[in-house]
């Protein structure tokens, strides 16, 4: 039997929506994949495709960013999340934050978006800098906890706190799945969000 719904405006729902969010991801690159100490490298890398993969089910728009490729002293986004976005150009750049640098904040801009997905490498400094930069600016931020990792246990957990102290929100990358679906009735969407997750959680 069908529940009875409570329609909400998905444009202006305090939750997040495929209609009031975009994705950002930055610097998932081998050299900074391969520093990660927090988590099982493998499953960080599941994390974040899953997380890609949902973006680009939902339609959310995507801002993709790298460090340092153009200058040759990285490598580009591994080809995990490429493979997914392969229609997404990433931004490059040379700053650490990448609110530093104009082209990036003016994609996440153009999205129109004023809720942030966001997840980035490593997690103290990356994902840390730009969040709390965009919070500033009246941007909503949800980092995906276990879809980013540190240097250390300990660099990471400071990075999620300060991020928390100036007003973001940390999410689990199931959590989201499950708030930009809300609904098993959206059928359009309800196989491949069940095929995400299924696919996912308890590995």
């Amino acid at each position: 039997m069908a529940s009875a719904k409570i329609i909400r405006d998905p444009q202006n729902d305090h939750m997040l929506t495929p209609q009031n969010a975009a994705l950002v991801i930055i610097d998932y690159q081998p050299v900074q994949v391969g520093s990660i100490v927090t988590m099982n490298k493998r499953l960080l890398i599941d994390n974040i495709v899953a997380v890609a993969r949902l973006a680009k089910l939902y339609a959310l728009p995507v801002v993709l960013s790298t460090v340092n490729v153009e200058t040759g002293l990285n490598s580009p986004t591994i080809h995990q999340i490429t493979d997914v976005l392969d229609e997404v150009s990433p931004i490059d750049r040379t700053a650490i934050n990448a609110w530093e640098d104009t082209d990036f904040v003016a994609a996440v801009k153009v999205t129109g978006r004023t809720k942030l997905i966001m997840a980035a490498l490593w997690t103290e400094v990356c994902l840390v800098f730009p969040a709390i930069d965009a919070l500033r600016e009246g941007f909503e931020i949800f980092a995906v906890i276990d879809a980013v990792g540190g240097t250390s246990e300990e660099a990471h957990r400071a990075g999620i706190q300060r991020i928390v102290q100036a007003g973001g929100v940390p999410i689990s990358w199931v959590q989201l799945a499950c708030e930009l679906q809300r609904d098993w009735n959206r059928t359009e969407t309800a196989q491949e969000f069940a095929a995400i997750a299924l696919a996912e959680v308890g590995h």
